[in-house]
């Protein structure tokens, strides 16, 4: 199955903005990409939310995290690889749903910028 039928299934409930808007603040949006701004304090957890587009997400804040799918198994802990520096850039595929717990000693800050067209050849890999 494409990720592209994959993020048909989840449902809209689920979409960062309206299962965790405390966490996520819409910037920009028009018919071909979101630009979202995205914060979470040291000891917070996000709810379970998906990201449905991928994205260039730009790191303004680095704290350790875990993030964790649906049933609470570990899909990423950034304690076991290295730390990349602020104010570098990232690419995410399209994330499932998942928790996203900071438990680092700082804010995690960045800004995601989706890419929603189907229109537009993105490459798969994940960070």
């Amino acid at each position: 199955m494409s990720a592209m039928s994959k993020e048909r299934e989840w449902p809209d409930d689920l979409d960062a903005l309206q299962a965790a808007p405390r966490h996520h603040t819409l910037l920009f949006e028009n018919e071909l990409v979101r630009v979202l701004d995205t914060t979470v304090l040291a000891g917070e957890t996000v709810p379970l939310h998906t990201h449905r587009w991928p994205a260039a997400v730009y790191i303004l804040g680095w704290s350790h995290f875990v993030r964790r799918d649906g049933d609470g198994s570990t899909m990423v802990d950034s304690r076991l690889g290295g730390k990349p520096s602020e104010g570098i850039a990232l690419w995410s595929g399209p994330l499932p749903p998942h928790t996203l717990e900071n438990v680092g000693g700082s804010e995690l800050r960045v800004i995601s910028v989706e890419l929603k067209s189907a229109g537009i050849s993105v490459p798969s890999e994940c960070c």
